[in-house]
């Protein structure tokens, strides 16, 4: 009786999760079309002549990529895809609106439809050829070579904006490796603390109300705090450093529940930041921008200052899609530091609280992804993919409303870039395999033999 039960729930669970995620991502296809319209009847005064081409490749690709979810993950989390799809549609729509200013450069709108495909093509592989989450542990220190490697490769590049963050191969163009280091490195976070955690939870003495680690175990994070201090010294790249601590940090704290590693990761990177910016130009202009946004600079003021004009015109609920000043965004390029002021003065305060709480949501998911967990690794992986992307949404949305400097960081899956994309999707496949291992029934036991033959007597 029980293994009837069992397939039963097994046949009918599945698909309902599917079935709800095929209805969202509906949604998620047709309030980006709805946006693309307004945004041609408000510059044009008619409907794009793209709009066919762009629904049918946008719900294309969400639709295949829903078939292979419903295939090879079927009881992961059924809002992870519709959310993600939404802001990648509203980032394609934003960045073709952002196109018909002349002034803010090149078209780049298909570029970034054909990254969000090849995005959307490396989450499938993901999720076909990743059977298991489990598998990543056995890769516990090739991950860190793997990504240090990223980490370090920009600094024989040329800077792009003062930033050395980017590389240059050739025929594919310009890649930022620190998007796919992010995931490689909460790899081997998550494979090196579970197997330490033990050894870093214990306390030697207490102080303050506080439990201080031991000395010797201070090392991994004064190392990683280190690393970060070296990669925005020589790449000048603060949004990496404060994502790549900000993120050993929050794995740290969730592995051993001491409340001491925060306190010491937050005096370390305030003490690091405060020295790199008294030192490294770059990152004094930028804090000084911050600081002073509406200090003159060539006759004109900062980026940070247009951008709060642009928040300020904006009010509650927008001049609406299209309707906008953007173009008077110049300096750092608008389609990608400077999205975030487009939102808010084209949607308002209100489109982009909705904007933030879609993002607050996929945080949301994954942490409970984390939670559902069964194994320790699955756990620390998941926590930590969903803090870095929580760290990266929330470096670029603090330094466009001026909270803090501004870091030269992407918004995931909104603003133009095509090494952004592409590793937010794999980061959402990784946290949707984790879901589904985690959400997936436990097989029911065999009877025993003698229990079969006991079965077989009563029945007759």
């Amino acid at each position: 009786m029980s293994a009837s039960n069992t397939t039963t729930i097994t046949s009918i669970g599945a698909p309902n999760r599917r079935n709800t995620e095929l209805a969202l991502l509906v949604f998620a296809v047709v309030i980006p079309l709805f946006a693309y319209v307004n945004v041609g009847l408000a510059k044009n005064d008619s409907v794009p002549a793209g709009l066919l081409g762009y629904g049918v490749g946008l719900g294309v690709l969400a639709g295949g990529a829903h078939l292979l979810v419903r295939k090879y993950a079927p009881y992961a989390d059924p809002l992870m895809l519709p959310i993600a799809t939404l802001l990648n549609g509203l980032g394609l729509v934003l960045i073709w609106r952002l196109d018909q200013e002349p002034s803010l450069g090149a078209a780049m709108a298909p570029n970034q439809l054909m990254w969000s495909a090849l995005g959307l093509v490396l989450f499938v592989l993901v999720l076909v050829f990743l059977k298991d989450h489990r598998i990543l542990q056995r890769y516990t220190y090739i991950s860190m070579v793997v990504a240090l490697v990223l980490l370090i490769a920009p600094i024989f590049f040329p800077g792009v904006n003062g930033a050395k963050i980017w590389i240059t191969l050739p025929g594919i163009g310009s890649l930022q490796p620190g998007e796919f280091a992010k995931i490689i490195i909460t790899v081997f976070f998550a494979g090196y603390l579970m197997v330490k955690r033990d050894a870093l939870a214990l306390a030697s003495r207490r102080f303050m109300g506080l439990y201080l680690p031991r000395g010797r175990d201070l090392g991994p994070i004064l190392v990683v705090w280190a690393i970060s201090l070296l990669i925005l010294v020589f790449e000048t790249d603060l949004g990496t450093s404060l994502l790549f601590f900000g993120l050993f940090v929050i794995m740290l704290y969730v592995a051993t529940e001491r409340t001491s590693w925060i306190v010491f990761g937050l005096l370390l990177s305030g003490g690091g930041a405060v020295l790199v910016s008294m030192t490294e130009p770059h990152v004094q202009v930028r804090v000084q921008n911050w600081l002073h946004p509406l200090a003159l600079e060539n006759g004109g003021v900062t980026e940070t200052a247009q951008a709060m004009y642009a928040f300020g015109s904006g009010g509650i609920f927008g001049s609406g899609l299209g309707q906008g000043y953007s173009r008077l965004i110049l300096g750092i390029a608008p389609k990608s530091d400077y999205i975030l002021a487009t939102v808010g003065e084209e949607l308002g305060l209100a489109g982009l609280m909705a904007v933030l709480l879609l993002y607050g949501l996929l945080i949301e998911r994954g942490i409970r992804t984390a939670l559902a967990a069964r194994d320790p690794f699955g756990k620390l992986l998941a926590i930590g993919l969903s803090g870095a992307f929580a760290l990266q949404v929330f470096v670029v949305a603090g330094g466009v409303t001026g909270l803090i400097p501004l870091t030269g960081m992407t918004m995931p899956f909104l603003a133009q870039g095509g090494s952004s994309v592409i590793a937010n999707w794999a980061l959402v496949a990784i946290l949707l395999r984790i879901s589904d291992t985690a959400r997936r029934p436990a097989p029911s036991p065999a009877p025993s033999p003698d229990v079969e033959a006991t079965q077989v007597v009563r029945s007759q």
